[in-house]
């Protein structure tokens, strides 16, 4: 069996996916598509690595390392045509934990097995704390100061700071991610509610929530709630969920954080939203089309919306546990048994 290792790990990590098991054939292909990815994806800076030595530069020796591989793991960005160049191709392992990146590649919907780091929690905290950051960084009135600073004039009685303690946070999707931002926004005071797509009868709350309803009670909880942050997959179902209607429901005077995906916001809404000063303050990790370019010059412009270059999950500690899982379920795919964390193309993740 030949593994290919497309995402940018480390020697170490290179050296512990060979250990799993000696007799497969681990192809060191680090780096070797980064030009190809920056072309397939002009919006994503380039994330994949680079090899003590000059990877070979042809499109014809990566579709020979290709159609070699049985077994390939990715990071993101991942090549479009996977499965066109990898006749062999059984499955795929994705670093990340977002299904939707795939959904502009070959693999989405085929029949080969796809996984991912889904619901690994040393990567949860990174995107808590910037949630939380956020919130505070709106409610303080921060952005202010910047502006303040710019045109070099203080102007206090802009700032109208709130405290977060007693206020209320709706967080759109309570799965891993989601519940890690609960923890800390009720460590801070804050009463959270949320959605799940889900919702068990007499199941017991995740902590930090106080409440979790199913998907369709989304306006209920907006029309009580001083904050809500995106957690969820995108998917057909969540596709422009917080749109019109959503915003309607939300108070006057809302908090907007967005770290799932830009296409669960629909920005034509949500510019209106802000036109009509429904909105205390927007930070969006993600926007529509990040992998392709620039966000809306609407938002970009707008000096209560704040957006970053998808770094949520950014952090200086290392995150053993998406790797544990991949030879976790390398281990058992060499035994035959179930893959933890496939995708279910119907659902979406």
């Amino acid at each position: 069996m030949n593994l290919v290792v497309i995402a940018s790990v480390s020697d170490a990590v290179l050296t512990k996916i060979a250990a799993v098991a000696p007799d497969v054939t681990v192809s060191d292909a680090r780096g070797w598509f980064a030009e190809e990815l920056r072309t397939s994806w002009p919006g994503w800076r380039d994330r994949t690595g680079s090899r003590p030595d000059p990877p070979p530069g042809s499109r014809a020796e990566r579709d020979r390392l290709l159609a070699s591989a049985d077994v390939i793991l990715v990071g993101f960005p991942v090549p479009l045509d996977l499965r066109a160049r990898a006749p062999r191709l059984r499955w795929v392992h994705q670093t990340p934990a977002g299904a939707s990146n795939l959904l502009r590649t070959d693999l989405w919907g085929s029949a080969v097995v796809v996984t991912t780091s889904r619901g690994q929690a040393d990567t949860r905290r990174p995107y808590a704390e910037y949630v939380l950051g956020s919130l505070l960084h709106i409610a303080r009135g921060v952005p202010h100061a910047y502006r303040d600073q710019a045109r070099h004039a203080f102007t206090p009685r802009a700032y109208t700071p709130l405290v977060l303690a007693g206020k209320t946070v709706c967080i759109v999707g309570a799965g891993g991610i989601g519940q890690a931002v609960a923890q800390l926004c009720a460590a801070v005071g804050m009463r959270v509610v949320g959605t799940r797509r889900t919702v068990a009868p007499g199941a017991d709350l995740p902590a930090g929530f106080s409440r979790v309803e199913p998907a369709d009670q989304l306006p209920a909880l907006l029309a009580e709630s001083d904050a809500v942050v995106v957690c969820c997959q995108w998917t057909r179902e969540t596709t422009n969920l917080i749109g019109p209607a959503a915003f309607a429901a939300m108070k006057r005077g809302t908090i907007l954080v967005n770290v799932a995906r830009g296409e669960i916001i629909d920005e034509a809404a949500l510019i209106a939203a802000l036109q009509e000063g429904k909105l205390r303050g927007v930070v969006l990790d993600v926007y529509v089309g990040e992998f392709a370019g620039a966000p809306d010059r609407r938002l970009w412009d707008d000096e209560r919306v704040l957006i970053t270059p998808h770094v949520s999950g950014g952090s200086d500690v290392s995150q053993p546990r998406p790797v544990e899982l991949f030879c976790d379920n390398l281990r058992a795919y060499l035994a035959g048994r179930p893959l933890v964390n496939v995708i279910d193309w119907e659902r979406g993740y």
